[in-house]
């Protein structure tokens, strides 16, 4: 059982190595691809809440709604950019053990767990906090929601300035 755990870790480390020394390009292959799909997944719950707040007249959100919302966005933000930089130093740190050719299995280890468990923490967090946003709505709203997501209509989420939400969509554009 040692033997396979093994070498798990060293093929997701040998894909997390790849990914680093190649700007992050998997082409779809293991590593930390998982953990792109965990950063994807907390952008795209953030986009949702703050198009959920952009669209606010078209899901007919109240202002009660909109000043729950509000802080639950920023809430979401927060996490985020916390998560990155806890994981980002987690994966220099990583990095840094597996940098000689007979590094330290055990420290690797310990990092990968340490990677596995900030990223399990992060969703488990973003599930509670979609959670949360989706008891705010209402059945037609949650659904409006969805159909104007499926249909492309959802506006982006909207700029800040001063710390106002303003409700023009961002430019189009890459």
């Amino acid at each position: 059982m040692k033997k396979i755990t093994l070498f798990i870790v060293v093929f997701l480390m040998s894909g997390f190595l790849y990914a680093h020394n190649h700007g992050g390009d998997m082409d779809g292959k293991m590593g930390t691809h998982m953990g792109m799909n965990m950063r994807m997944m907390g952008e795209h719950m953030d986009e949702m809440v703050g198009a959920c707040l952009s669209n606010a007249e078209e899901l007919k959100l109240t202002d009660e709604q909109i000043a729950k919302l509000q802080p639950l966005h920023r809430e979401m933000q927060k996490k985020q950019a916390k998560f990155k930089a806890d994981i980002k130093v987690a994966e220099l740190e990583l990095e840094e053990v597996m940098d000689v050719k007979d590094f330290d299995l055990a420290k690797a280890e310990q990092i990968s767990k340490k990677i596995a468990e900030l990223r399990l923490a992060y969703h488990s967090e973003l599930l509670k906090l979609m959670k949360d946003v989706r008891s705010i709505l209402s059945e037609e709203q949650f659904q409006k929601m969805k159909k104007m997501k499926m249909m492309g209509m959802m506006k982006k989420p909207a700029m800040k300035h001063g710390g106002k939400m303003h409700k023009k969509p961002m430019m189009q554009g890459k």
